[in-house]
């Protein structure tokens, strides 16, 4: 090829064996943030171009954001409990919490300005049911320590 040939950046070309040129084309990943609902959320042609399917991915990752802010202050283990068998419990739900708290952070990554607004939802929705004085019981403690941030 000639220094002529001008490879476009949405193109990689790619020589086989056989001498034949063949043009593959690859998806331009999103590096800000953007509004529609054809996109791709965690999983390959998910949610597609469907607005149903792009409703159904925004509600499941306001419905993770909730669950995440549930771990972070359920209380399910007694008091009493061997402390063994509540050791490896927490750090079974330290494990899902971290699993989904790096899923929605996943889901944000799409750029999408809806999925960005629906996690954001989901935390404050989730932590006004379980985290707010609102709903806090006083006497219990959650079983996870929270993330603090100190100024």
């Amino acid at each position: 090829m000639g220094d002529d040939t001008i490879m476009p950046l949405t193109e990689a070309w790619n020589t086989t064996g056989g001498g034949g040129i063949h043009v593959h084309h690859r998806a331009i990943a999103h590096m800000t943030f953007y509004w529609g609902h054809k996109t791709e959320i965690l999983f390959k042609g998910w949610p597609g171009s469907s607005s149903g399917m792009y409703a159904l991915a925004l509600i499941f990752v306001f419905t993770l954001a909730v669950i995440v802010e549930w771990f972070n202050y359920c209380s399910i283990i007694k008091p009493g409990t061997n402390k063994v068998a509540a050791g490896f419990f927490r750090a079974g739900m330290y494990a899902v919490r971290s699993g989904l708290s790096y899923l929605v952070m996943l889901a944000v990554m799409s750029f999408n300005g809806g999925v960005f607004l629906v996690a954001v939802a989901g935390h404050a929705v989730g932590f006004v049911l379980f985290g707010s004085r609102i709903s806090k019981n006083s006497e219990k403690k959650p079983d996870l320590p929270a993330i603090n941030f100190k100024c």
